[in-house]
């Protein structure tokens, strides 16, 4: 069974609700490249959106600046809290 997560972005004086499940962040985050970056997080939000907020989505979609601070906004609320703590190595040398 696939989690789903049901997020909420308020952009202005719209609500746009979106819908997105570990295959799609990792179908967005595979398309990801060096020079490839709005059309992976267009496709993450057209792909995500649920379909009653689909016409209000697509005007701010012809900047690409707003793409990419919204698909942005969509991964840092999906992505969970993780404390991750890195551990300082031996100043021994190994053979």
């Amino acid at each position: 069974m696939t989690q789903r997560t049901e997020i909420t972005l308020e952009v202005g004086e719209l609500s746009l609700d979106f819908a997105v499940d570990p295959a799609l962040m990792t179908k967005y985050i595979n398309a990801l490249t060096p020079s490839n970056k709005v059309a992976p997080a267009n496709n993450l939000l057209v792909t995500a959106v649920k379909p009653e907020h689909k016409d209000q989505l697509k005007p701010l979609l012809a900047n690409p600046m707003t793409v990419i601070q919204l698909a942005g906004a969509l991964v840092e609320e999906y992505a969970p809290t993780v404390e991750v703590t890195v551990k300082k190595r031996s100043a021994t040398q190994s053979d």
